[in-house]
């Protein structure tokens, strides 16, 4: 299903038809752009630039405490600068979402790679009722805007975002994001650096956030301009934060894959066990004690996912409700 260019993952077509009547009315005025940076001088000053030639003039930079005069210059292109108090791009916009004062707010990075222009295409699904909505680099990206390295471990990472939290979001690290005020408040973060993109999806997932997919522009990061980003390390810890995250969103696979790992290896164990039994008439007590209770741990770790799957099913449903309840009453007051 595509809708003005939006094109909607499978959880949105399942929200589409309730959320049909649900629209908001968005003026400039209602938006904070927020731009966190490190480092940015290069590029800072052209996004504030463009921004304000959209027609957004509330721009807020929250800077992670440069040495390259990102402040000043963001400043002097009319941008309210304030300096995080903490370290990484995770608190740097969890602390300025304490001073933001408007509905909405669009989230994008300060390296010249996203397009102002996008702004327009990027609220839009807010006003008819999405709460978060992801902007896909993919749709179209310069041929040199992501090395060959960096574009297989996002293609990776959204791989194993689909198997293990069951959403297809296309590109769950795109630091192009716009979400409304209310949404974000309901979303539990505590990711300091780089992956606090994974954690919003995994979170949108988790609480059943109403989220659009649009397809943006990508462009390369200029010359002058220098990443913050390690492919390899910060790589391997998104991976892993994708894995510990659903520890309670996806308590099944979560429990489950220990559960068949410990399965799997107390079975070779006793494979091999009853061959030297078989063969050469050699017992291995000890092993066979082993490979028991790796079988009976995998067996436990498995039934204690399904279990643990099902409470936060139940829980999922009460809560969906509650929150029903709540929008139907404040329906009825306005």
């Amino acid at each position: 299903m595509e809708h003005d260019g939006v094109r909607a993952t499978a959880i949105e077509r399942e929200a589409f038809l309730s959320m049909s009547d649900r629209t908001r009315d968005i003026s400039a005025d209602d938006v904070c752009i927020l731009v966190p940076t490190l480092n940015e001088a290069a590029t800072i000053g052209d996004v504030i630039d463009g921004f304000r030639e959209q027609g957004y003039s509330n721009v807020v930079v929250v800077d992670g405490d440069s040495d390259d005069g990102t402040r000043s210059i963001a400043s002097d292109h009319g941008a309210e600068v304030f300096t995080q108090t903490g370290d990484g791009k995770g608190q740097a916009v969890r602390e300025a979402l304490e001073y933001v004062t408007v509905p909405y707010v669009l989230m994008v990075d300060g390296d010249g790679t996203y397009d102002p222009a996008d702004a327009d295409r990027m609220l839009e699904p807010l006003s008819r009722g999405y709460d978060h909505v992801i902007g896909n680099r993919f749709a179209n990206m310069d041929d040199d805007a992501m090395a060959a390295l960096n574009g297989f471990g996002n293609r990776l990472i959204n791989r194993s975002f689909r198997l293990i939290h069951g959403a297809e979001y296309e590109d769950i690290l795109s630091g192009y994001r716009a979400f409304t005020t209310d949404s974000f408040e309901r979303l539990s973060l505590d990711a300091d650096g780089f992956t606090i993109e994974t954690e919003l999806a995994v979170e949108c997932v988790k609480h059943g956030i109403d989220t659009a997919v649009v397809p943006i522009s990508y462009r390369a990061r200029p010359e002058a301009s220098e990443t913050n980003l390690n492919p390899l390390r910060d790589g391997g810890t998104i991976v892993l934060t994708l894995y510990s995250l659903a520890k309670t969103n996806n308590p099944l696979f979560y429990f489950g894959s220990f559960g068949a790992a410990s399965i799997v290896s107390g079975g070779v164990v006793a494979t091999y066990v009853l061959w030297e039994w078989i063969q050469y008439g050699i017992g291995h007590e000890i092993l066979a004690l082993v490979s028991a209770a790796a079988v009976l741990l995998g067996v436990q770790l498995v039934m204690f996912g399904v279990l643990s799957d099902m409470l936060v099913t139940l829980h999922r449903e009460q809560r969906r409700r509650l929150e029903q309840i709540t929008r139907d009453e404040r329906g009825r007051d306005d």
